[in-house]
């Protein structure tokens, strides 16, 4: 069972930036390709990025792309979310998650993380 712990939420003033991590509690997490989800209060779980076990073929929604970067650490066990330029919109809480394949859907993804707040101030 793989844990996911996610840190680097905060509040920040639009144009802003802030990276996101998300530690594993074990090595296997190498073997599932990883990605970045959020929720905005009242609204359902929506894709941010993903990028394969290896660290290749980023994946970014459309929403974020040319803003967000997403990153992998396999020695440490850790992805990150870089996140600058940011916007209002862009307010939610973020979710990393680990998968068995390469998807854009939360059904795909096999373990999740908790959650942290990012909150953007206009």
């Amino acid at each position: 069972q793989v844990q996911l712990v996610e840190s680097g939420g905060g509040l920040v003033q639009a144009g802003g930036s802030l990276r996101l991590s998300c530690a594993a509690s074990e090595g296997s997490v190498t073997k599932y390709a990883r990605g970045w989800f959020r929720q905005a209060p009242g609204k359902e779980r929506e894709f941010v990025a993903r990028i394969s076990r290896t660290g290749s073929n980023p994946y970014y929604a459309d929403s974020v792309q040319g803003r967000f970067t997403i990153s992998l650490d396999n020695d440490k066990n850790t992805t990150f979310l870089q996140m600058n330029s940011l916007k209002p919109e862009d307010t939610a809480v973020y979710y990393c998650a680990a998968s068995r394949l390469v998807g854009v859907t939360t059904f795909q993804y096999d373990y999740w993380g908790q959650g942290t707040q990012v909150t953007v101030s206009s």
